[in-house]
């Protein structure tokens, strides 16, 4: 999964096929977003920077005599006396470079993400997919039956949120068995095959409860939307 740009347009026309066919048989509306990744965790790297600072300054207190040596050496050994002034300028200094480090290390976009833990992860792809729910599905239909079906390729999450008509039929936990089928693929790195697989499991569910009518019209567009 570390292409962020994994699909091509066969693969597009494919999940927008895939989407025509499930709602042929339910009046239900499926939207599908993959995103490289729904957030951007400047608050997560701000705060391991802060731990390595405070982490240096407690050293700096526990071995006082190792960095006040290793500045004495980069003075080229002249002796002085240390004042207070000194002392908390050289706290100073340590904490900031260790900071500085830290958020330039985080700039490569690998370590950041290995340093979000999972449950942070998982709650900003659930915020993501509601807040991109409720732009592109909630209340788009007449019958309040669009289902977001969302994808996140960074934090290698994945949601599916429903309207209010099919949240008091649906139980939460029966989109697990599409959200399997989903992951399953794209663990294998299908991406558009795990796409699929979902919208096709999405409109089975969907169909017993929203039969699809004559008088029901595609109000959301048959395609991926790639964020």
């Amino acid at each position: 999964m570390a292409n962020t740009r994994p699909l091509d347009d066969s693969d597009h026309a494919r999940i927008s096929a895939a989407v025509a066919a499930a709602e042929l048989h339910s009046s239900g509306e499926i939207v599908t977003i993959l995103a490289d990744r729904s957030d951007g965790y400047t608050d997560v790297a701000l705060a391991w920077a802060a731990a390595t600072g405070l982490v240096a300054l407690m050293a700096l207190a526990i071995a006082p005599d190792f960095y006040m040596g290793l500045y004495d050496h980069l003075l080229g050994g002249w002796g002085h006396e240390w004042t207070p002034r000194m002392i908390f300028a050289l706290a100073a200094l340590v904490a900031g470079l260790k900071f500085a480090g830290m958020m330039v290390l985080q700039m490569w976009q690998p370590l950041r993400m290995l340093l979000v833990l999972p449950a942070i992860r998982t709650r900003r792809v659930h915020a993501a997919a509601i807040r991109a729910f409720r732009i592109g599905a909630e209340r788009r239909t007449a019958g309040r039956t669009g289902v977001l079906i969302y994808l996140s390729m960074r934090e290698r999450r994945a949601e599916i949120v429903a309207d209010a008509a099919i949240a008091t039929r649906v139980a939460p936990e029966v989109w697990g068995e599409a959200m399997a089928a989903m992951l399953a693929e794209v663990r294998e790195g299908r991406v558009a095959d795990g796409m699929i697989a979902a919208v096709d499991r999405v409109g089975a569910i969907l169909a017993p409860h929203f039969p699809r009518s004559d008088q029901d019209i595609n109000e959301l567009p048959d395609r991926l939307i790639e964020v």
